[in-house]
């Protein structure tokens, strides 16, 4: 049987991340139909960010990167929440690694959790690495 977990990412990327880290983001969210030819298709395989329209998550799946105004500075907001099969749920390393070197504020960056599940999986990141920390 096989589990599912929901994933989610909420953080702010600076105004300054590169256009490939955002072109690759653009393609994980679904929001560009072409993976860029800078990414490895054996290290990104599938755009692992995009929503499902089937999904059976409450309320279901969306994936947002979006220009946003911080007040008196600008950033890239993300925020998805998806549901991943526990046979990808290795493929985190994958988006982990593209985030955290460009993430804005240190601290909480999102969670995974079982599907059902209260217990969460915190995503933290600080000084351009990432960790996992329990609710």
């Amino acid at each position: 049987m096989s589990l599912y977990y929901e994933v989610v990412f909420a953080c702010f990327l600076r105004d300054a991340t590169p256009e490939p880290v955002l072109a690759a983001l653009r393609w994980h969210t679904g929001a560009s139909a072409d993976r860029p030819s800078h990414l490895d298709a054996n290290e990104h395989p599938y755009p692992l960010l995009a929503a499902s329209p089937d999904s059976c998550l409450p309320g279901g799946e969306f994936a947002f990167l979006q220009r946003q105004s911080r007040g008196s500075w600008d950033a890239w907001g993300l925020f998805t929440r998806n549901l991943w099969l526990d046979d990808d749920i290795g493929e985190l390393v994958t988006v982990l690694n593209l985030l955290a070197p460009h993430v804005e504020d240190p601290g909480y960056g999102g969670y995974m959790r079982e599907e059902g599940d209260a217990k969460r999986s915190i995503f933290t990141f600080r000084d351009g690495a990432y960790g996992l920390e329990a609710d």
